[in-house]
């Protein structure tokens, strides 16, 4: 049986794609969508990734009339929290160690939930 590989890209709307786009670039280093086939897309580092529909009730993302949320694995959470919130991003951190590891949560321009996973 065929099977998929991995993620090959999240999509998603915005009522600014640009300015949300360049805003995952300056604060999470994501590089933009190339603009021709003759530029690279971002890679991401091998790694774990969840797939997890949730209830349609779920509290979990936040706002209700937010269909998704995107989780992104980091080295250094505490770094990284530093940084945005030296940015006036505010990030909340979860304050319990979990055993696959420790969560923040922030939200794009838009208002879509960002959940930043430090692996154990």
């Amino acid at each position: 049986m065929q099977h998929v590989t991995g993620i090959g890209g999240v999509f998603f709307r915005a009522q600014d794609p640009k300015a949300v786009a360049q805003w995952y670039k300056e604060h999470l280093g994501i590089d933009l969508a190339p603009a021709d086939y003759g530029e690279k897309p971002w890679s991401q580092q091998a790694g774990p990734t969840i797939f997890a529909p949730f209830p349609q009730d779920s509290a979990h993302f936040g706002d209700a009339k937010k269909q998704w949320m995107i989780n992104f694995r980091v080295k250094d959470l505490d770094a990284l929290v530093e940084q945005l919130r030296a940015t006036n991003i505010h990030v909340s951190v979860d304050p319990e160690q979990y055993p696959n590891g420790r969560f923040a949560r922030l939200h794009d321009p838009e208002g879509n939930p960002i959940e930043l996973w430090e692996p154990e």
